[in-house]
């Protein structure tokens, strides 16, 4: 079936289903594989749980005209996709980078909400499958919408970004993440900049974080037509400060063209977020939000799935940010320990995944920058951090040994950070 006659049905059936378990009534069900799954398998159940179409690449599996058969249903899903954004004209915002991002489209959604009816990404749909997925979301009362786009390898970016076709473009940062994919930093730096070639050839409009140098030093190789920076020295376009972060951030800002400045508190800890802030503001200003509305957003987004969220427990205030953890987040999440107002800090770090043949460098070096904050325990989960066992702190092979020191924390602030397979939901319960 021809993309365009599948888009028809789509008019009429706009919900998409991949999964039985959670099928949506009258949607059109794709029977996407995977690694241990087939979802041509599932076709029939789909259609008795409420699917009105199920879209297959196997002829054996179609029985009658409900059963739309194709060559390849992934690619069949991301073409419509491509298909249904080519029918909005509407601002597309891309964003991506290394860390920062699902907080940053969050921020930006709560800040652009304030006027417009805004659509973002769910979760982190951020990949071959999600991007597509996240676009066919987009019903046509949306006026603006925000796609969150990861990589783990070179490529990706260049893939989503003809999905998606951002008008605009927001990376975060870039640092030592999935290092196995990308080969190297610069590898990193080559697959995110992707959104940027994309910006240059489509003429978009980027925002950009003017302190970072390596993002400039990105956007500089690209002509870009228009530039909007954002961050904390004078040059940017919009300027930030961070006032308190006690736990949680207060930050100042102001326009270069305007000398009214702005405070807002927020419902975030971690001081790197405050460039998340700032960026979020940037875009908003761009579109015409009031810098009041953007304060509004602003102050009353409120971070879930263990991402620098504030958990307090009957014996200890913790920041359950172990949703991920690489390097570079793991670098941040140690400095924001620095600044934060507590007397008794405790450090519980676990293994970050994903980091190939740097792997040994980077638990070493993420041990050494623990060491010289001087708090009053440092705790390290998992066997790449185990392979460092050494005096001055208390090292676990795995997190369920570590259960065991966590009832021994109390009065405490705690910071929880790993990689989301160490399980660190189970220590957050202990303390």
């Amino acid at each position: 079936m021809k993309v365009e006659a599948l888009y028809n049905i789509y008019k009429q059936y706009p919900l998409i289903s991949t999964d039985t378990r959670n099928i949506k009534e009258e949607s059109i069900f794709f029977a996407l594989k995977g690694a241990s799954f087939d979802g041509n398998t599932f076709a029939d159940q789909a259609l008795l749980s409420g699917a009105r179409y199920v879209v297959v690449d196997d002829p054996t599996r179609k029985k009658d005209e409900r059963y739309i058969l194709v060559d390849d249903v992934l690619e069949t899903l991301q073409r419509l996709a491509e298909y249904h954004r080519d029918q909005l004209h509407i601002p597309i915002i891309g964003i991506t980078g290394t860390n920062g991002k699902t907080t940053s489209k969050e921020l930006l959604y709560a800040v652009l909400s304030q006027r417009y009816k805004t659509f973002a990404t769910l979760g982190n749909l951020n990949n071959h499958i999600g991007v597509p997925l996240s676009i066919l979301s987009i019903s046509k009362d949306i006026e603006i919408a925000i796609i969150e786009m990861g990589a783990n390898h070179l490529g990706e970016i260049s893939f989503l970004s003809k999905i998606a076709k951002p008008t605009h473009g927001l990376i975060t940062n870039v640092g030592k993440a999935h290092l196995e994919g990308f080969g190297s930093f610069e590898g990193v730096k080559i697959a995110k900049g992707e959104l940027y070639d994309y910006l240059q050839d489509h003429h978009g409009i980027l925002f950009l974080q003017g302190d970072n140098m390596h993002l400039v030093e990105m956007a500089k190789k690209r002509h870009i037509d228009t530039v909007v920076r954002y961050g904390f020295g004078a040059e940017n376009n919009v300027i930030g400060k961070l006032l308190i972060a006690n736990p949680y951030l207060a930050i100042t800002w102001k326009e270069r063209s305007n000398s009214a400045t702005y405070e807002v508190s927020t419902n975030l800890t971690g001081s790197y977020n405050t460039e998340n802030f700032l960026a979020a503001i940037a875009v908003g200003l761009h579109f015409g939000v009031d810098p009041i509305a953007i304060n509004t957003g602003i102050a009353g987004y409120i971070p879930k799935n263990n991402r620098s969220q504030i958990t307090k427990t009957d014996r200890n205030t913790v920041i359950a940010d172990f949703y991920n953890a690489n390097a570079s987040s793991m670098a941040a999440a140690l400095d924001n320990m620095k600044v934060l107002s507590a007397e008794r800090k405790v450090l519980v770090l676990g293994d970050m995944f994903e980091l190939g043949e740097d792997a040994y460098e980077e638990h070493a070096l993420v041990i050494q920058k623990a060491k010289e904050l001087l708090l009053e325990r440092l705790i390290f989960v998992g066997k790449e951090f185990y392979m460092h066992k050494c005096e001055g702190a208390e090292f676990y092979e795995n997190t369920t040994e570590a259960l065991i020191p966590m009832a021994t924390i109390s009065g405490c602030f705690v910071l929880l950070k790993a990689s989301r397979g160490m399980s660190f939901e189970r220590l957050l319960e202990a303390l």
